[in-house]
């Protein structure tokens, strides 16, 4: 019998391919303030919005200009899903396992996502931003809601990340954690997590349901 009842999922990088676009978007940042960092949109790779501002744009005026721009961003972006996520997700809900996104975005951004592609927005039970808890990954705070909002222990969920901070919130958390070569390489995050797969078209991961 399967002992995964809740699946628990990242969004960028993990759900949505995203993160070319977001590399993109906070380099350009990077250049104009932090040009001394030629590695910034890898640094701040799942931080909050809140957690960049408060160690790296500390002025007001600079935050608003930066927040100002990423909305208009995000507003464009294409929101296409990892391959094989979304037939992934469906397999999963046949099954009857709870899902949920958990993700360092903010409700601001949800709601792009929501207008762009509705469809992805109903294959979840849950969605988890940003503003439901109170440490970022790689903090466990995140997977910990995301047990305690479908009432079942940690043992019983099962997390998909891309990101190392993602998959170390995971592993803190206490829970099987899986992760997605999309934007780190297959041998980089082996030792951090417990199962690795290049994509959701791995025919494995069903055999963590049947």
């Amino acid at each position: 019998m399967n002992k995964f009842k809740v699946a628990l999922f990242d969004l960028d990088g993990t759900i949505l391919d995203t993160e070319g676009e977001y590399t993109e978007f906070w380099g350009g940042i990077g250049r104009i303030y932090h040009p001394e960092m030629p590695d910034f949109a890898s640094v701040i790779k799942g931080t909050t919005l809140t957690q960049i501002f408060s160690k790296y744009f500390p002025d007001a005026d600079i935050q608003e200009s930066i927040t100002s721009k990423l909305d208009e961003w995000e507003k464009g972006m294409q929101y296409r899903f990892v391959d094989g996520a979304e037939e992934f997700v469906s397999f999963l809900k046949s099954r009857g396992v709870k899902t949920a996104i958990v993700t360092s975005s903010n409700e601001k951004k949800m709601e792009s996502v929501r207008l762009k592609s509705p469809s992805i927005m109903r294959l979840f039970d849950k969605v988890l931003t940003s503003e439901m808890f109170s440490h970022s990954k790689p903090h466990p705070d995140c997977y910990q809601l995301g047990a305690k909002v479908f009432g079942v222990e940690k043992e019983q969920c099962i997390v998909f990340e891309d990101a190392f901070t993602g998959l170390q919130a995971g592993r803190s958390a206490g829970m099987f954690t899986v992760g997605l070569a999309t934007t780190n390489s297959p041998d980089s995050i082996r030792d951090k997590c417990d199962f690795v797969v290049d994509d959701f078209t791995d025919e494995r991961l069903k055999e963590f349901f049947i």
